[in-house]
C-alpha cells in the first residue's frame, strides 16, 4: 500500500546531487564555496537517502499499517529537518562567486525551507490517517503521494540553477555532494522485501536534483 507513496518520493526533486557534465577547472572561490557547503550538508543529504529507504522498506504487501504510518511519519520528520539543515548550509556558504550568485542563492534557502515546511504538513497528514480502517488508509497515503508530486515537481527550480553551470561543476567534485549510500539501519529491512515490492523504486541517491528518475508513480496502493 506504501508503493505509490515510495516511487513518488523516488522520482522527487530530492537533492542527491549525480551531476553530469565533465569537471573542467573552476576557480579557487567557486571550489571554497563547493566544499563549504558540501561538508555541511553531506549528513543531511544522507538522512533524506536513509529517510526515503526505510519508505521503500515498508512497500511490501504484508506491510501493516501501523508500521507504514510511523515509518512515512519518521521518515518525512526527517526529509523536513534535512531540507532546513540544507537552507541554513547555503545561507551560511554565503552568495556563490558567480553571476547571479547572492539572487540564485536567495531563492535557493527559500526553496528548501519551503520543502521542510511542506514535508513536515506530510507528516502532519500521514499520522492524521486511520490506520485501523485499512481501505481508507489506502486511500489516504495515495492522496498524500499525489501531493508529494506536487511537491516533488515545483520545488526545485532554484536548486537547479545553483547546481549548474561552474558551480555545479565544482560541487560534483566534493565528496559530500555526490551519491550517497542508504545506511544498514534504514535499508535492512528492505532486504527482506519479498518479490512484490515494486521494483522499479529506487532510493533517492539515484535521483538526480532535476527528478530524472523515473519509477513507476502510476502504481497504485494496495489494501
Amino acid at each position: 500500500m506504501n508503493k505509490k507513496l515510495a516511487a513518488a518520493l523516488s522520482g522527487g526533486a530530492v537533492l542527491i546531487l549525480t551531476l553530469s557534465g565533465c569537471s573542467d577547472d573552476s576557480s579557487k572561490k567557486v571550489d571554497d564555496w563547493a566544499k563549504t557547503f558540501c561538508n555541511s550538508a553531506q549528513p543531511q543529504f544522507k538522512k533524506i537517502t536513509d529517510a526515503n529507504a526505510a519508505i521503500q522498506a515498508q512497500t511490501r504487501d504484508d506491510s501493516k499499517p501501523a508500521d507504514v504510518q510511523k515509518t512515512d511519519s519518521n521518515a518525512f520528520q526527517q526529509i523536513s529537518d534535512a531540507y532546513k539543515a540544507l537552507g541554513s548550509a547555503v545561507d551560511q556558504a554565503g552568495a556563490p562567486p558567480v553571476k547571479d550568485g547572492a539572487t540564485t542563492q536567495q531563492e535557493a534557502v527559500k526553496e528548501l525551507n519551503a520543502s521542510s515546511v511542506a514535508y513536515a504538513n506530510l507528516k502532519k497528514k500521514v499520522d492524521a490517517l486511520n490506520a485501523g480502517d485499512q481501505a481508507a488508509f489506502a486511500k489516504g497515503l495515495e492522496d498524500i503521494a499525489t501531493e508529494l508530486g506536487k511537491i516533488s515537481s515545483t520545488g526545485d527550480a532554484s536548486l537547479k540553477k545553483l547546481e549548474a553551470g561552474d558551480v555545479g561543476k565544482a560541487m560534483q567534485k566534493q565528496p559530500g555532494c555526490q551519491k550517497q549510500t542508504p545506511s544498514a539501519a534504514a535499508s535492512g529491512a528492505g532486504a527482506q522485501a519479498d518479490n512484490s515490492a515494486s521494483p522499479s523504486a529506487s532510493p533517492s541517491g539515484s535521483a538526480s536534483p532535476s527528478g530524472s528518475a523515473s519509477p513507476s508513480a502510476s502504481e497504485s496502493p494496495k489494501s
